[in-house]
């Protein structure tokens, strides 16, 4: 018997995920990756884990050797070298060749030492810039990327490329997701390298620690962008190891977008920044819009369950424990 992709699954030989699985999490201490493996553990799966000093993922042969050994039947590809506008403005050749490296690895050797089920993620960045919007999956490959970050996003979509050749060629039951902008524990919150709205938290924050009276942010706040909490994405991501076959990539989002400048309406309100606002409009703005069209994966049952506000709160709330703990 088949399984659609859009719907549940149907009678089959197996499930596209057996209770109690052992899933291989690469990525595991990121911000999508740790959430990942608290939702797989919360629900009865067995995690497999290894730390960057005892295994370098940009490394193919100790990756397959590595994957052979422990047979995973599932490999969740959280792990990628990412980051905000200056940093993929900054350091292009890394953020291509480091990705670029990490996928050929983990996705050749998961096939190497037979997984039944690989989940790649990608990241929304891999549409046109131009793109309609809200963005379907179908509009990949259809005009130019976002300049700002476009060698990141030809990793992804090479990413997406070779989930698809795995299955074209081999049968392989390995299919891939383009999460919209994520936040929540585990965030980055360097400045130099952080995406936007965990760079907010701490420039609200350590501004108004300060008594600044201005806080001046990139841009012009006019571009509209989508939030997702990680730990959202985790459940969508365990949904589509569950009920998902297809060969198309599948966008994971909220379905609702909002502006930076409203963005930052909120952070000041949680951070409780008591000054003013300016916007440097001789700094790039990115892609004007980017939401993403979830309705591929709304038809499978999934709604995302924490409002933007109450994740802010919550992530803030995390950033400043672990400021007091390292004092």
């Amino acid at each position: 018997m088949t399984t659609d992709p859009l719907g549940p699954p149907q009678e089959s030989v197996r499930p596209l995920l057996r209770p109690g699985a052992r899933i291989f999490v690469a990525g595991h201490r990121g911000l999508v990756g740790s959430a990942v493996v608290r939702r797989l553990i919360a629900s009865g799966h067995e995690v497999i884990t290894r730390d960057r000093d005892h295994l370098d993922l940009r490394d193919a042969a100790r990756t397959e050797a590595f994957l052979r050994e422990v047979r995973p039947d599932a490999v969740v590809l959280a792990a990628a070298k990412v980051g905000g506008i200056m940093a993929n403005n900054t350091y292009p050749v890394q953020f291509l060749e480091d990705n670029l490296r990490i996928q050929l690895s983990v996705i050749a050797g998961a096939h190497a030492a037979g997984a039944e089920r690989l989940l790649f993620l990608g990241s929304s960045c891999i549409y046109p810039k131009r793109a309609p919007q809200p963005i379907p999956e179908s509009s990949l490959l259809t005009g130019p990327l976002e300049p700002t970050n476009e060698a990141y996003a030809l990793a992804k979509i090479a990413g997406i490329v070779q989930t698809q050749s795995y299955r074209r060629q081999f049968g392989a039951s390995y299919i891939s997701a383009m999460p919209t902008n994520l936040y929540g524990p585990g965030d980055n919150f360097d400045l130099e390298t952080s995406h936007v709205l965990p760079a907010l938290i701490r420039r609200f924050h350590e501004a108004g620690r300060d008594g600044s009276p201005v806080v001046t942010l990139w841009g012009s706040g006019s571009p509209r962008r989508e939030f997702l909490h990680v730990d959202d994405l985790a459940a969508a991501c365990l949904l589509l190891l569950e009920r998902y076959d297809g060969d198309e990539p599948v966008n994971v989002g909220c379905g609702e977008d909002l502006t930076i400048h409203e963005l930052a309406d909120i952070v000041g309100d949680v951070t409780e920044y008591q000054g003013r606002v300016e916007w440097d409009t001789s700094k790039p703005d990115g892609t004007p819009r980017k939401l993403l069209d979830v309705s591929r994966l709304t038809s499978l049952g999934f709604a995302p369950q924490i409002p933007l506000r109450d994740g802010i709160a919550r992530t803030y709330a995390w950033w400043l424990e672990r400021q007091i703990a390292q004092v």
